[in-house]
């Protein structure tokens, strides 16, 4: 359980994450699991977790007492599903704070997710009796030793079920692991899981199933099949198939099995904590007795399916949301009379799948009527984390860098970087990490300037029309708000008609056990040699897929910048 107590230490910023659990009445238990493991927590802290405990309600003090000092408090009840409080989830600050709406709904987020998870270990624990009680009845009576070994592995689905459905990561993965465990007890030849969105049932596919032609993929809720009749009822609806000639040849219980020759077939609907998700469909291609017992375990298994389907869509949820999140600030790039722009972002394949990682371009002071008097600023950077905060950090900076331009008309990038670092520093704004900010302007004869201030950042690539590349390693120290503020340094470069300017972030080059400067060399043999002509996006995506990890454990932007020779 200390995950949880590591997630709402990460999620609030805090030192101390505790999950107390509750055994024959006391509020903690005789030691929590802490987040960090090994931590001791204080008995005023133990204390609020006990009232918490005993009054079932959530309590988020600004300020608690110990002694002479005081320390910010949060705990939320772990709940059981009688109702009954099985422990507690609480944070502590050792500075006095004040919670904000959105830290009361991430740990109460956090407690919900951590009590699910107790019910579902207090099940398992259920499955485990379910099967020593099945193994007492197959020692008492000989004549019973069949009925108590299917019973045996019943209990061994579900306690199996119980552990496999309880960190699966989507539907799909539902799909395949439910898939898994009934095709070795129960066997049937066909399974189907439906969902319902907006008054309708959708299938969720297999990866591996590929195109099933007639097969919808969605259809009413209202209408006649028997998976439609287990939803809207919530009930099981068991369906055989008909035995006189003429009939149809298999039970029709929902439109993926509608072209099998199935004998047998069963909707089982999943009820979530609020409503009912869907169904879970399964076929036999013979005739198979469904009684009292193997409705128990049918139900059973459609309850930790449930589960496990309401857990993968509230992750979908939330990773639909952080991508949106995203997107929203990632920049749309102008229209660049004497540019051509690109700009490819990938995010890492894991945590939130979003992060700090951004490009940006806009237009300097001076633009007018669409002339770039004023040129372009164009930025890459990368707040350290792969998470909303990091997302939420890399907003900040990202608009905070843009007013620095436009405060300072005619200045360099080194000045509007030197700007952003005093406004972090005055505005208390945790920003750490690498950028690298610069100026373009037209100059004559085709020509434009580039002015350049690297805070700690990969170098930028420059590739002349004749193929020779030159890394453009000129910078300064990162940025961090531990960091004495210091003058930054800048560059400049003229810039040839036919000439490319890639920039890029870490994600790109680095990757577990390999050289991230031979990947560099990789990466600059690559835009050396590509095919004259070839348009950026399409060039962009060419070195991502070439040079970058297969596995992206980073986020990685791409933009790139080309001087048209005509």
């Amino acid at each position: 359980m200390n995950r949880f107590a590591r997630l709402a230490t990460r999620v609030l910023r805090v030192p101390l994450g505790l999950v107390g659990l509750e055994p024959a009445g006391e509020a903690a238990g005789a030691r929590p699991e802490c987040w960090p493991p090994g931590t001791d927590p204080a008995p005023e802290v133990l204390e609020c977790c006990r009232r918490v405990a005993e009054s079932g309600r959530p309590q988020f003090l600004a300020r608690a007492e110990a002694g002479a000092a005081s320390f910010a408090f949060a705990g939320v009840p772990l709940v059981g599903g009688s109702g009954e409080v099985l422990g507690v989830l609480a944070v502590m600050d050792p500075a006095p704070r004040v919670w904000s709406e959105d830290e009361v709904q991430d740990l109460s987020d956090l407690a919900a997710a951590c009590s699910a998870q107790m019910r579902m270990r207090k099940r398992s624990e259920n499955g485990r009796q379910a099967r020593e009680a099945a193994e007492d009845a197959a020692l008492s009576a000989e004549g019973e030793a069949l009925r108590a070994q299917r019973l045996l592995n019943r209990s061994e689905l579900l306690l199996r079920a119980s552990e496999d459905l309880a960190d699966t990561s989507g539907l799909d993965d539902v799909r395949q692991r439910v898939g898994d465990l009934v095709s070795g007890d129960l066997k049937p030849v066909s399974i189907d899981l439906v969902l319902l969105r907006r008054g309708r049932l959708h299938h969720v596919r297999s990866p591996i199933d590929g195109e099933r032609p007639g097969v919808p993929d969605s259809f009413d809720l209202g209408s006649s099949w028997p998976v439609a009749q287990s939803v809207r009822e919530n009930r099981i609806v068991v369906v055989d198939a008909p035995s006189q000639d003429g009939a149809p040849s298999g039970p029709l219980a929902s439109p993926a099995f509608a072209t099998q020759d199935l004998a047998t077939a069963v909707c089982l609907p999943l009820r979530g904590t609020h409503r009912i998700l869907g169904a879970l469909v399964l076929g036999w291609d013979a005739p198979y007795g469904i009684g009292v017992d193997e409705r128990a375990v049918l139900t059973t298994l459609a309850g930790y399916t449930a589960q496990a389907v309401e857990r993968a869509l509230h992750l979908d949820e939330r990773v639909t949301a952080a991508r949106q999140l995203q997107r929203a600030m990632l920049t749309e790039l102008p229209d660049a009379p004497g540019l051509e722009l690109a700009a490819l972002y990938r995010p890492a394949a894991r945590d939130d799948m979003v992060g700090g990682d951004w490009y940006d371009a806009y237009p300097l002071p001076g633009i007018a009527n669409g002339d770039l008097r004023g040129g372009l600023a164009l930025t890459v950077g990368d707040i350290t984390g792969h998470d909303m905060r990091a997302a939420a950090l890399m907003g900040q900076v990202r608009s905070m860098l843009r007013q620095s331009d436009h405060d300072h008309p005619g200045k360099g990038p080194d000045q509007a970087l030197t700007a952003l670092e005093q406004a972090c520093r005055r505005l208390d704004l945790p920003a750490s990490g690498t950028a690298v900010h610069a100026h373009i302007r037209p100059a004559a004869d085709g020509h434009w300037h580039l002015k350049w201030s690297n805070a700690g950042h990969p170098a930028p690539l420059l590739v002349t029309a004749d193929g020779v590349v030159e890394s453009l390693k000129q910078h300064d120290i990162l940025l961090h708000p531990a960091l004495p503020p210091r003058p930054r340094t800048c560059a400049g470069r003229s810039l040839a008609p036919g000439s490319t300017l890639l920039l890029y972030t870490d994600g790109l080059v680095e990757e577990r056990d390999e050289d991230i400067e031979a990947n560099i060399d990789r990466l600059a043999h690559l835009l050396a040699t590509a095919p004259p002509g070839i348009r950026l996006p399409a060039l962009l995506r060419s070195l991502l897929d070439t040079v970058g990890p297969r596995e992206a454990q980073d986020d990685t932007v791409l933009f790139a910048i080309r001087i048209p020779t005509s």
